[in-house]
């Protein structure tokens, strides 16, 4: 019994000890938030253009705009890992599964973004890419409260609840090209703006 005592005492101790890790060291995922939002804002802003008729060109091109910007973020990633992988603190516990979160969402967007292509182009109807940014906003939610429960900041539980009240606000447009613009601004809010953040808590020097 006293060898069972021990090792629960000692589970308690590692695990509080990750948690303070967490808490202490700070999260390196801004620069991957900020490119995401410039990005795919950007991305949006073609998107709306052909949509609202701005841009008379054919309906396929909204997808060779989704795909330049897919293309645009991946190559960019590549540059963001090599820069990570040496920043002070990436081995951190909370670093670890805070990126490990983030990962997941980003491939979940990815394949669902994937399946929406497939079922556009089956049926000729676009208009279920406009579930994309409910979609985007539920999983940047999950990942805020994944970094909220691993840094212990609050502002980053309100970010997730922001980002998951505003994945239902954001179907009161899902049939006006307006929803494209609405989503840029909500990108900026739970996005670019919480990475500028993270990025000024950032240790500058590498190692």
């Amino acid at each position: 019994m006293t060898r069972d005592q021990q090792a629960i005492q000692d589970d308690i101790a590692y695990m509080r000890a990750l948690a303070q890790e967490g808490q202490r060291t700070p999260l390196l995922v801004g620069r991957y938030l900020v490119t995401a939002a410039v990005v795919f804002g950007t991305a949006n802003m073609g998107l709306w253009a052909i949509q609202s008729g701005i841009l008379n060109v054919s309906s396929w091109a909204q997808l060779w705009v989704s795909i330049g910007a897919v293309v645009v973020f991946v190559l960019t990633l590549f540059v963001l890992d090599r820069r990570h992988k040496v920043q002070p603190g990436s081995r951190s516990s909370g670093n670890r599964a805070v990126s490990a979160a983030w990962t997941g969402v980003g491939y979940g967007i990815f394949v669902t973004w994937l399946g929406l292509v497939a079922l556009a182009v089956k049926s000729g109807n676009w208009g279920y890419m406009a579930v994309m940014p409910t979609v985007v906003l539920v999983a940047y939610g999950s990942a805020w409260l994944v970094g909220a429960a691993m840094s212990g900041k609050r502002w980053m539980t309100g970010t997730a609840l922001l980002s998951y009240a505003s994945a239902v606000g954001v179907g009161w447009f899902i049939d006006s090209s307006a929803i494209l613009l609405v989503f840029n601004v909500i990108l900026v809010a739970v996005a670019l703006i919480p990475g500028l953040v993270l990025m000024r808590q950032e240790p500058s020097e590498v190692v």
